[in-house]
């Protein structure tokens, strides 16, 4: 973990710490409390959610290097667990995704690859959900600050999404190894392999149109139906509020989010950008901490069993390696 990324979680952790006592710990518990049932209705659709977009990422596998859709799930969830829980950029989940499907007997390329184009399919459409929260802000008559600064994003979001696509292309191929050329010369470089092994499996992705289009059609999906997490929150403490002024909110917050992606969990930042959108539709700032609570404890229920699942994967590893060894010394 490197020293920005601790500065950023600790800062987080400060701003969440910070927030909660600057509204008041008594009436931010009064809110989490009263939302009671909400807490399990939240748990059960972020379930749903993030196993649809585990979903979403096997679409992408061209058929004859699939592997099992139980498997793509389970690492799914692991890579939201890491995500949100380590101290790491949002991230580093994918990394160990990639890691943890290889390890399953999938061509570390193929992985790689894999987590690459659906990390690119999940930001398109988070691009396309921020344009429809902003679209329907706009649409209710109700401009902010907070509107206004996501737009501000989503702007700076274009090119990096185009760029972040053109690099997974064949051109992105060569500006890869000539910038490795330049860096260690004319010689011939290992990685040279690696890089070649990983643009043939993106070709072959991109190739599936159908796994491509299926995939980006469930990301959408799962977008639109996170923000009944809004609305059945809203709901419990007492704040009924539409469809659309729940997906509003939840839009917003998921570019708030995004934004602020070097910052392990998004902490802070996903507690005040909801202060701030949930202030558009007259939602006290005690229920809008509240909100962002309840929102984190699919986080837990989920990210702990995932991470402690990983660990023990790469226990018994670690542990089979060694034993080979040992036995040989003994005889």
């Amino acid at each position: 973990m490197s020293l920005i990324v601790k500065i950023g979680w600790i800062a987080g952790v400060c701003a969440v710490i910070g927030l909660i006592f600057w509204t008041g710990a008594e009436p931010v518990l009064h809110a989490v409390q009263t939302a009671g049932w909400a807490v399990v209705g939240v748990v059960l659709l972020r379930g749903t959610a993030v196993a649809g977009a585990g979903v979403g990422w096997f679409a992408l596998f061209p058929h004859a290097s699939r592997p099992n859709a139980v498997a793509c799930i389970l690492i799914r969830f692991l890579r939201e667990g890491a995500n949100t829980l380590l101290p790491m950029t949002q991230i580093g989940g994918e990394v160990i995704g990639a890691r943890v499907l290889s390890l399953r007997g999938a061509p570390a390329s193929l992985a790689a690859a894999s987590v690459i184009v659906d990390v690119l399919a999940q930001a398109a459409t988070q691009f396309l959900f921020a344009l429809i929260g902003l679209a329907t802000l706009g649409a209710m008559g109700r401009g902010s600050a907070i509107g206004e600064t996501v737009a501000v994003v989503i702007a700076v979001a274009i090119p990096a999404l185009c760029g972040f696509y053109l690099v997974q292309r064949p051109i992105g191929q060569s500006i890869v190894k000539t910038m490795l050329v330049r860096a260690v010369g004319e010689r011939e470089w290992l990685p040279f392999g690696a890089i070649d092994a990983l643009y043939s499996r993106l070709g072959s992705i991109y190739a599936n149109r159908a796994g491509l289009l299926t995939a980006t059609a469930i990301h959408m999906t799962v977008w639109l139906f996170g923000a009944l997490e809004v609305w059945v929150i809203l709901a419990a403490m007492g704040f009924p509020a539409s469809y659309p002024e729940a997906l509003v909110i939840e839009s917003l917050m998921q570019a708030v989010r995004g934004a602020a992606f070097a910052i392990p969990g998004a902490l802070g930042a996903q507690e005040g950008g909801l202060v701030a959108i949930c202030a558009i539709f007259g939602v006290p700032v005690q229920a809008a901490i509240a909100m962002s609570l309840i929102k984190r404890v699919p986080d837990l229920v989920f990210g702990v069993p995932s991470l402690v699942g990983w660990q023990m994967l790469e226990g018994g590893l670690l542990v089979a390696r060694h034993s080979p060894a040992e036995s040989h010394r003994g005889e």
